[in-house]
């Protein structure tokens, strides 16, 4: 392999890493404490409506279903954690990889607050930050708990990562 390959290997899998730890103590926290998981059919469902060049809804709930939309959703989680990885990479950059720091990765995840408050929620219906939601601390606090989860992800996936044979 060569040096840019295996470094798009390490984000993917850094990225694909720390998105299933986000996903395990989202549903660990829905288990022992009943906070609602994101249910990304509906993020399916939003993007599914993109080539119809419809980006906003006033309830996506409310929105046509698209065929797909929890495949499509999915697999744009999956993506973004992958982007967000990459977006770590790009700051920290490989001597990051070669000694990751939860300091970075935890700033990173929850930076990227800034795509569901500012994008996601408001394309959505939910208003900017969920401010539209019934209980707009309560989805607030569940985004922030997702992001650290990620952010921690990043970090210990990283220290697994970089543990695989691929030379950097």
């Amino acid at each position: 392999m060569n040096n840019m390959l295996e470094l798009i290997v390490r984000i993917v899998l850094i990225g694909i890493g720390a998105t299933a730890v986000m996903d395990i103590v989202a549903l660990t926290a829905k288990r022992l404490f009943g906070i609602p998981m994101s249910d990304w059919a509906m993020v399916g469902r939003w993007i599914g409506h993109f080539p119809q060049g419809q980006f906003r809804h006033a309830s996506i709930a409310k929105a046509t279903p698209v065929p797909g939309e929890s495949v499509i959703g999915w697999a744009a989680h999956y993506f973004t954690g992958i982007a967000y990885a990459a977006v770590l990479v790009a700051i920290g950059g490989t001597s990051w990889l070669r000694s990751p720091t939860p300091v970075l990765a935890l700033g990173v995840g929850i930076a990227m607050l800034v795509a569901p408050f500012f994008i996601m929620q408001p394309g959505m219906g939910a208003g900017i930050a969920a401010s539209k939601t019934p209980n707009p601390k309560a989805a607030r606090l569940r985004s922030l708990m997702n992001h650290v989860a990620f952010g921690l992800g990043l970090y210990l996936t990283a220290l697994v990562v970089v543990h695989l044979p691929l030379p950097l």
